[in-house]
């Protein structure tokens, strides 16, 4: 996953969150690698801790990234 600058990247997002997407936090462990995304939508954390190494990155200083949904419209809203 590409990791861009902690500015950069929640601008980009607040723009997103401000359309309506919902919003999570991606960023790759400083010590194992592994992708992480953080659970809660629309927020953003400055340390994060690996769920496979156990161990803390500096979110805002390695970078990071988002991914971003679009809901769709309830079920019962489709059917007419």
């Amino acid at each position: 996953m590409k990791l861009g600058p902690w500015d950069d990247v929640i601008k980009h997002a607040d723009e997103r969150i401000k359309a309506g997407w919902l919003v999570y936090q991606q960023w790759n462990c400083s010590h194992c690698g592994a992708k992480q995304t953080m659970p809660d939508a629309n927020k953003f954390y400055m340390l994060g801790d690996c769920e496979e190494c156990g161990k803390r990155t500096d979110i805002k200083a390695n970078g990071m990234n988002f991914m971003a949904t679009l809901g769709a419209p309830a079920y019962k809203d489709m059917i007419k």
